[in-house]
C-alpha cells in the first residue's frame, strides 16, 4: 500500500521504508505491552457489584425509543451548516492583500449566498420553536 503512494516507485529503495516499518513495530509492541501488563498487574476482585451492568449510576425508567421534536435536530444541522461556512472566512482573512478585489468580489459573492440561505431559513420559520 505505501509503494503504490509514492511518486516514482521504481527509484524507492527498500531503506526508506525502514522508518514506517520502525516505528509501526514500536507501536504495536508498546499497546500489546501495555495490554498484557494492565491484565496482569491489575486488581482480580469480582464481587457481585462489579459483575452488574452499570447504566449511568441512574435507574432507567420509561421507554428510549420516545419521538423527539425534529427542531432539535434542524437545529443542530443548521448550527453545523452555518459553522463550516464561517470556516471558508480564515483563508480570506489571511490572504486578503494577495486577493485584491477580485478575491473582495467573490467573498461578497459568498456572502450573499450566506445570507439567502439564511433569510431563506428565517423566512421557513426553520428557527421557530414554538409550535
Amino acid at each position: 500500500m505505501i509503494h503504490l503512494l509514492q511518486i516514482n516507485p521504481s527509484t524507492a529503495e527498500a531503506g526508506s521504508y525502514l522508518p514506517v516499518a520502525i516505528q509501526l513495530i514500536f507501536a504495536v509492541g508498546l499497546v500489546s505491552v501495555l495490554m498484557v501488563a494492565t491484565h496482569l498487574l491489575g486488581p482480580k476482585r469480582k464481587t457481585s457489584d462489579k459483575l452488574q451492568n452499570f447504566a449511568s449510576g441512574i435507574e432507567s425508567h420509561g421507554d428510549a425509543r420516545q419521538p423527539m421534536a425534529i427542531k432539535y435536530f434542524l437545529t443542530a444541522i443548521l448550527f453545523v451548516l452555518f459553522d463550516v461556512e464561517v470556516i471558508f472566512f480564515y483563508p480570506y482573512a489571511v490572504n486578503f492583500k494577495e486577493l485584491g478585489w477580485s478575491g473582495f468580489w467573490a467573498v461578497l459573492m459568498f456572502v450573499g449566498f450566506f445570507l439567502c440561505g439564511f433569510t431563506y431559513i428565517i423566512k421557513k420559520g426553520a428557527l421557530k420553536w414554538e409550535d
